[in-house]
């Protein structure tokens, strides 16, 4: 298969080095293409159906399959409808890439445990001080923590054993004034995703 009938993945920047992971580890990541939009639309979820929309439909003039490395991610059901448009292209499971890391069962234990929880990948520990403290300007205007995140009450790190990424959660929760807990995760809703776009592709 040529690189310009390769499937294509879209993917949530976010989720760079664990995709690349799953796709090393599969040997898959000669199979396909992957383009990944950028981390920071975590802070805008309006924006990910917009940015998706003129590729996917792009890629499916061309002949392409596709696939989306997000989950709902706040678009509040906005990225479903898309794909909807688009029969045959699917996306991540879950709600969010929390729920997809933690899996859906181990992420409702979780949130029913704390509801006033906060919720860090590896990506988001590392890249906190970027996206959240300066993201949404507590660096300037450290007031407004208590209007962001004044109903939390801990950290909860989805790791994947990164030490750096575990350093770095303990870190921004200390920032927020949570408690903190680091609790282990896997690749699977990631691996699983991608391993069945590969078979039906």
């Amino acid at each position: 298969m040529g690189s310009d009938q390769a499937p294509i993945v879209y993917a949530c920047g976010a989720l760079a080095k664990d995709l690349r992971a799953v796709l090393r580890a599969s040997g898959l990541g000669a199979h396909i293409e992957v383009f990944y939009l950028p981390a920071n639309m975590h802070n805008r979820p309006e924006a990910i159906v917009p940015k998706l929309r003129p590729l996917i439909s792009a890629a499916i003039a061309a002949k392409r399959s596709v696939f989306v490395g997000y989950s709902d991610c706040g678009t509040g059901g906005q990225l479903d409808a898309l794909l909807r448009e688009f029969p045959g292209v699917r996306r991540l499971p879950g709600a969010h890439c929390y729920e997809m890391f933690a899996g859906a069962e181990r992420f409702a234990a979780l949130h029913d445990d704390e509801p006033g929880t906060l919720y860090l990948t590896d990506f988001l520990a590392l890249h906190f001080d970027a996206l959240v403290w300066r993201g949404l300007g507590l660096d300037r205007f450290p007031h407004l923590r208590d209007v962001y995140f004044g109903n939390y009450r801990k950290v909860v790190h989805l790791a994947q054993g990164d030490a750096a990424a575990i350093n770095a959660a303990r870190i921004a929760s200390a920032q927020l004034a949570l408690a903190f807990e680091s609790v282990g995760t896997q690749r699977d809703g990631l691996r699983h995703g991608i391993e069945e776009f590969c078979a039906s592709s």
